[in-house]
């Protein structure tokens, strides 16, 4: 079982090698990588306040300069450990024990806004891209969609799908084969912010127990969680949560 995963505009700083873009999943989009990368940078470089405030869904002066940086030059660490945001909070990868850990590496995967799909495990340094924000006139989520799903149709062709991403990065890729959603409902209401904290409770469960089918997975019972009933239309089943 594969599991897709949304990624964070908050992010850890640091890190400890040097950044080589060819090592990312999927060597063939390099030259895509490649020209959002050098638009990135010809932003940083060149672009004004407004401009880099955009780019970087930040509006404070201080924290756009902080941000202006070379980021292929920067020091990289594992993407699961670069991304801060309330999933990865969570997810606490952290002070997970090694076997989770070599669990999530191996079955992860991130939908960067900037460097698109990607390992769990990947070495991705630090940088700062608004979710769907051009950069110039290119649009990430347009180029991994043309480019990327062929790729990820034929990389998951033998593995079951649990999407724990975002509606937004259906844009990036919607699977083509059976994959599965969750969605949490609390007080008869569907919750969205919250949800991402408990994706990374639930990724957190999945690691630590090694689950590795979806029949697994529903038949676990998480803690917090209530099964309320599953749903399936075309492609998509959709297991809904009752928290509490």
């Amino acid at each position: 079982m594969k599991i897709l995963l949304a990624p964070s505009e908050t992010k850890k700083s640091g890190g400890t090698f040097s950044f080589s873009p060819q090592t990312l999943l999927f060597e063939p989009l390099l030259p895509y990588r490649s020209k959002l990368l050098h638009g990135y940078m010809n932003c940083i470089q060149k672009g004004d306040m407004a401009t880099l405030s955009k780019l970087f869904g930040i509006t404070k002066e201080a924290d756009i300069l902080a941000y202006k940086t070379d980021i292929i030059h920067e020091l990289t660490m594992k993407a699961i450990e670069r991304y801060t945001g309330v999933a990865f909070d969570y997810l606490d990868y952290p002070h997970l024990d090694v076997k989770a850990q070599h669990y999530i590496d191996h079955n992860v995967i991130l939908f960067s806004n900037l460097f698109g799909p990607i390992r769990a495990s990947d070495m991705i340094p630090e940088y700062k891209l608004k979710q769907g924000v051009s950069i110039g006139e290119l649009k990430p989520e347009k180029i991994y969609s043309e480019h990327a799903s062929v790729l990820l149709d034929d990389y998951l062709k033998e593995d079951e799908i649990l999407d724990l991403r975002a509606g937004f990065y259906d844009k990036f890729y919607k699977p083509s084969k059976p994959y599965t959603t969750l969605k949490f409902i609390k007080d008869g209401k569907v919750i969205s912010h919250w949800a991402k904290a408990y994706r990374g409770l639930v990724l957190r469960e999945i690691a630590q127990h090694q689950i590795a089918t979806i029949e697994s997975f529903v038949q676990h019972s998480f803690k917090g969680l209530g099964m309320l009933s599953i749903q399936t239309h075309k492609n998509k089943t959709e297991i809904i949560y009752q928290i509490g």
